[in-house]
């Protein structure tokens, strides 16, 4: 098996799971995944072993490989060290954010308005929305530090953006980030950033009831 083809196999599991195809607590069967992509079971295997060390797939006994499924406890602490690094980000980018860079906040945040009503469009306008704040923050280890919790995160479940109503929440929120990013203002976007994950936390525990 080469590397482009274990990598091939990784990201089409990784896809299917960031997408809600697959959904914490769904086995992964070789065969049907190996048939489903196209490649065959080895370099599914491996992928399967490898969503593993990442913290993306458990083992189960007389079951096999399954998505991993959090409790509320050990969300509310992926959530805490989220809150970490995106309000740490959202300080630095304060003082390091491009004009480019907090026009392309504008945008993605005006697009995830606009797609209030496709849960799925808004997750990833979303996604994207946070990794340009890591991005622009300048700082190597702590964007090495976000892209390793944003592995764990696909494993969270569906997207708690399923409303309209949440949407424009969300979108008043990310604004009041890049009004404080344009004015280099690091105590007011690290605040508002907080404020912003908290509330997501919150809409999440209310998620599992």
């Amino acid at each position: 098996m080469n590397a482009a083809t274990g990598q091939t196999a990784y990201q089409a599991i990784f896809n299917e799971i960031t997408s809600g195809k697959l959904t914490p607590g769904d086995r992964l069967r070789e065969t049907e995944l190996a048939e489903r992509i196209g490649l065959s079971r080895t370099p599914v295997r491996e992928a399967i072993k490898r969503l593993e060390a990442e913290g993306v797939v458990s083992h189960k006994p007389q079951v096999g490989a399954v998505i991993k499924k959090l409790n509320q406890q050990e969300i509310v602490e992926l959530y805490e060290m989220r809150i970490m690094l995106e309000t740490s980000a959202s300080s630095m980018a304060a003082k390091h954010a491009s004009e480019a860079e907090t026009r392309t906040l504008d945008t993605l945040n005006r697009k995830m308005l606009e797609a209030k009503s496709n849960s799925y469009k808004v997750a990833e306008l979303n996604r994207q929305f946070h990794i340009c704040i890591v991005n622009a923050a300048r700082n190597r280890y702590l964007a090495s530090s976000y892209n390793n919790l944003s592995t764990i995160l696909v494993i969270l479940g569906h997207t708690t953006l399923t409303t309209p109503l949440r949407v424009e929440t969300v979108f008043i929120q990310h604004q009041t980030i890049i009004d404080a990013l344009i004015k280099g203002d690091k105590s007011e976007a690290s605040g508002a950033m907080t404020k912003h994950m908290e509330t997501s936390l919150d809409h999440r525990l209310l998620s599992l009831n």
